[in-house]
C-alpha cells in the first residue's frame, strides 16, 4: 500500500519514498474532483452532513498526504524529493484554486448559510461556514470566467516562485563553508564550539575547523571570534545569501546567479498585487488583512509607529553605549555590522558579569525537556511521555500528551537539530488535526522543528537560553494545536485563527523561561549537576532587556518594510526593493547595515512563508501575550486555575470564535500595550 494513502494512524515516514508522491496525489485529486461532481449533481438541499462534511473529509485526506510530503521536503530535503515536490506543487495549487473559484460550490455554501439548519449548528460550525463564504470570495469565486483563469494562473506561479525562493536560500546557505586551518584564528571561540567546527571539518575529510552559515555555527562565531576579518567574511557571506552578491567559498568565490532571489521577489510582489486588484483591493496588504484582527494597513502602521516612538530613545541609548564600549574596551573605533554581536556579548559580560556560554552549561537537552514538560503538566493538568512512532531521522523523538484522566489528548514529533537537509529557523506544523470521526475523536499530532547544534561526541546537547526560549515558543504553538477541544476541522487547533493572533500562545510560553521556579526544573550543570545558581539567575534577569530597544526597532523595521512592500510599493517602478528598505531604515532604524547587506533576499517569512503583509503579527500578538501573562503574574506563575482558564478560553477554542472574543473571555477586558512595554523595559525609570 502507498504509505501516503494511509490515514488510520501516524504517518509511515520510514516507508515513504519519492516514487510514492505522484501516484498518491493523483489518486486523491481524482477522487476529490469526482466527489465535487457528485455533490454538485445532488439536487437535494445542501446540509452540513450531505455537503460540508464530505468535502471536508476529502480535503483532509489530501491535506494530510501533501502535508507529509511538504514536511519531508523541509526537514529531509534531497534532489529527488525536491524534484517530485516541485513537480506536484502546481497540481495541488491548481486543485485548491479551482475549488475556491467554483461558483456552484459557493452557491451551495450560501444555501447552507441561508437555511434553517444554520441557526441550529454549534458556534464552531457556523464559524466554518462564515469563513468558507469569505474564502470563496477571496479565492475568486465571484470573478468573471476570464479573470478566474488569470487568478488561478497567478496562484500556481506564486506557489512555484515561493518554493524556489526557499530552495535558493537553503542551497546558498549549504554551499558556503569556510575552513580555518590555524587555531590561532579561533581566539575567543569557546572550546565546545571549536569542537563542533572540528568535527564538521572531519566529516568533509578536511583538517582544521569548518564554519558554515547554519545558525549553530554562524551565531557563536559572530558572538565570540576575536578575529575581526573572520567575522567580516562570515557576516558578508550570510547577509548576501541568495542575492546578486552571494558567493560560494567552496567554488573559488564564484557567484551563483541561479540562486539570486532578486528577480523572484519582484515577480512575487507583482503577482500578489495583481491578485489583490482582481479581487477589488487596492493592494495586497488590504487583501492580507481581510483575514486578520487588524482592519487596515494604516491601523498596523499606526500601531508600529507608536511602538517605534516608545522604543527609539532606548535604542539610541543602546547604540551609544555599544559604540562607546567598542571604542574604549575593544579598540574598535569604527564599529561595523560584523562587530555588533561580538561587542554586545562582551558588553553583556562586563556589565552583568556572565556570558551566554556560561549559562549554556546549565541547559542540557534532557533537563530542558523534562522541565518544559513539567511546566505544562503543572499549568494544564497534563502528562507528557515518550512514545514509539515511525520517524524520518534517527535524532527525532515522539511524545504523547495525556489528560488528567489518562486519556490521550495529543502527540508531537520533536526534531531539534540542524542538518544540511533541513531548512533554517524553527517552526510548528500540524500533521493531524483534532476532529470527531465515526470511530471517535481523532487525536491531533504536531511537528515541532528547531535548528540547534547536535550533541558533540558523548556530551549531551546544550542549549543557550535564547534557544530554550525558541523551544518554548514552538511548544506554545504546538499546545495551541494539540489542546483544542473543537471537533470540526475548519476551526480546530490553529485552523481559522487570525494570523496576527496565532503567535499569542507561543509568545505567552516564552515568559516562563524567565521565572526562577521554572528554571529550577529546567537547569542542571552538564558537569557538576548543580541547578542554576540564584546569583547567575539574577544577572540574567538584570540583562533580560539588554539592547531591547535595538531589538524592538529591528522588528518594527522588518514589519514596516513588509507592510509597505505589499502596500504602496510598485515592483515595476523606479524604486528597488532594497531602496524601499533603505527608506524604511532611514525613518525607523538607528543601526544601519552596510550597503551590501541583502536582507530581503533571505526574508523567507514574507516571500516563502505565510507572513506576507503579516510580519507585524509578532509585535501585535506580543501585546496579547504579555497582557495574558500579566494574569499569571497577578495570581501566581504556576497557578493551576489560571492555567486551566488559559487552556479553556484560548487553547481549547482554536478558531471557533474571534481571537478578540477569546482574549476578553480569558482576561476580562480588551488588551493593553502597557504589559508589553513593561516586559520589554520600554518604560522610563522614575
Amino acid at each position: 500500500m502507498n504509505p501516503l494513502l494511509y490515514f488510520s494512524g501516524l504517518p509511515r515516514f520510514e516507508e515513504i519514498r519519492s516514487k510514492h508522491v505522484a501516484p498518491a496525489l493523483d489518486q486523491l485529486l481524482t477522487e476529490n474532483r469526482e466527489l465535487c461532481e457528485r455533490l454538485l449533481a445532488d439536487v437535494s438541499a445542501p446540509t452540513w452532513d450531505n455537503f460540508i462534511q464530505p468535502l471536508a473529509d476529502a480535503n483532509e485526506r489530501l491535506s494530510r498526504s501533501w502535508g507529509q510530503v511538504s514536511h519531508l521536503n523541509a526537514v529531509m530535503n534531497s534532489a529527488p524529493l525536491r524534484e517530485v515536490y516541485n513537480a506536484n506543487l502546481p497540481k495541488i495549487t491548481q486543485y485548491y484554486g479551482e475549488l475556491a473559484q467554483n461558483l456552484a460550490l459557493f452557491q451551495k455554501v450560501k444555501a447552507v448559510h441561508a437555511s434553517g439548519e444554520f441557526t441550529t449548528l454549534n458556534a464552531a460550525r457556523q464559524k466554518i461556514i462564515k469563513n468558507q463564504l469569505r474564502d470563496f470570495r477571496l479565492g475568486g469565486a465571484e470573478l468573471p470566467e476570464a479573470q478566474k483563469v488569470r487568478f488561478l494562473a497567478i496562484q500556481e506561479e506564486l506557489s512555484t516562485l515561493c518554493s524556489r525562493f526557499s530552495d535558493n536560500i537553503l542551497d546558498a546557505t549549504n554551499a558556503y563553508t569556510w575552513l580555518v586551518e590555524d587555531e590561532a584564528e579561533l581566539s575567543g571561540i569557546p572550546a565546545d564550539e571549536r569542537q563542533v567546527a572540528a568535527e564538521a571539518a572531519q566529516e568533509e575529510g578536511k583538517t582544521g575547523w569548518l564554519f558554515t552559515l547554519k545558525a549553530p555555527s554562524y551565531g557563536p562565531l559572530m558572538q565570540y571570534a576575536d578575529n575581526r576579518a573572520l567575522r567580516e567574511r562570515m557576516y558578508t557571506a550570510n547577509s548576501t545569501r541568495a542575492s546578486e552578491l552571494s558567493s560560494n567559498a567552496s567554488a573559488a568565490d564564484q557567484a551563483k546567479p541561479e540562486w539570486d532571489n532578486t528577480p523572484l521577489m519582484k515577480q512575487i510582489l507583482k503577482l500578489r498585487g495583481e491578485e489583490a486588484h482582481l479581487l477589488g483591493f487596492s493592494n495586497f496588504a488590504e487583501l492580507s488583512l481581510a483575514t486578520k484582527m487588524a482592519s487596515t494597513p494604516q491601523q498596523v502602521q499606526n500601531f508600529l509607529g507608536e511602538l517605534a516612538q516608545r522604543a527609539r530613545p532606548f535604542a539610541e541609548q543602546d547604540l551609544t553605549e555599544l559604540r562607546e564600549f567598542a571604542r574604549t574596551q575593544l579598540h574598535i573605533t569604527d564599529m561595523q555590522a560584523w562587530d555588533v554581536s561580538y561587542a554586545s556579548e562582551h558588553l553583556r559580560q562586563q556589565r552583568y558579569a556572565f556570558s551566554e556560554q556560561e549559562v549554556k552549561q546549565y541547559f542540557p537537552e534532557d533537563r530542558v525537556l523534562d522541565g518544559m514538560f513539567k511546566l505544562v503538566e503543572t499549568l494544564y493538568g497534563l502528562t507528557v511521555r515518550s512514545a514509539p512512532a515511525p520517524l524520518w531521522h534517527l535524532t527525532v523523538s515522539f511524545y504523547d500528551i495525556l489528560d488528567g484522566d489518562g486519556s490521550l489528548v495529543g502527540q508531537f514529533y520533536l526534531d531539534l537539530y540542524a542538518r544540511s537537509s533541513k531548512r533554517g529557523g524553527a517552526w510548528m506544523d500540524d500533521a493531524i488535526t483534532r476532529r470527531r470521526i465515526a470511530a471517535g475523536i481523532q487525536t491531533p499530532v504536531a511537528y515541532l522543528n528547531c535548528n540547534f547544534a547536535a550533541p558533540v561526541g558523548d556530551r549531551r546537547a546544550l542549549f543557550t537560553h535564547d534557544e530554550v526560549i525558541t523551544l518554548f515558543h514552538e511548544f506554545g504553538h504546538g499546545l495551541h494545536h494539540l489542546l483544542t477541544q473543537v471537533e470540526d476541522l475548519g476551526v480546530s487547533g490553529i485552523n481559522g485563527v487570525e494570523w496576527d493572533a496565532v503567535e499569542l500562545p507561543s509568545q505567552f510560553m516564552e515568559n516562563f523561561c524567565w521565572e526562577w521556579n521554572v528554571l529550577q526544573d529546567l537547569t542542571r550543570h552538564v558537569d557538576t549537576g548543580q541547578k542554576l545558581p540564584r546569583a547567575l539567575f539574577d544577572k540574567m534577569q538584570a540583562a533580560k532587556n539588554f539592547q531591547n530597544g535595538l531589538q524592538t526597532l529591528r522588528q518594527i523595521e522588518f514589519s514596516l518594510f513588509d507592510m509597505r512592500l505589499h502596500g504602496d510599493f510598485d515592483p515595476q517602478g523606479a524604486l528597488t526593493i532594497q531602496q524601499l528598505l533603505d527608506d524604511v531604515r532611514s525613518k525607523v532604524a538607528v543601526l544601519i547595515p552596510p550597503a551590501f547587506n541583502r536582507f530581503p533576499n533571505s526574508f523567507s517569512h514574507i516571500f516563502a512563508g505565510g507572513y506576507a503583509a503579516g510580519y507585524y503579527s509578532y509585535k501585535w500578538a506580543e501585546v496579547l501575550s504579555a497582557d495574558a501573562y500579566s494574569l499569571f503574574e497577578e495570581s501566581g506563575v504556576l497557578n493551576l486555575a489560571a492555567g486551566l482558564r488559559f487552556r479553556e478560553e484560548i487553547l481549547a477554542v482554536g478558531g471557533s470564535r474571534d481571537a478578540m472574543q477569546s482574549f476578553v473571555a480569558f482576561r476580562g477586558r480588551e488588551p493593553s500595550i502597557d504589559a508589553l512595554l513593561r516586559h520589554s523595559g520600554l518604560i522610563a525609570a522614575n
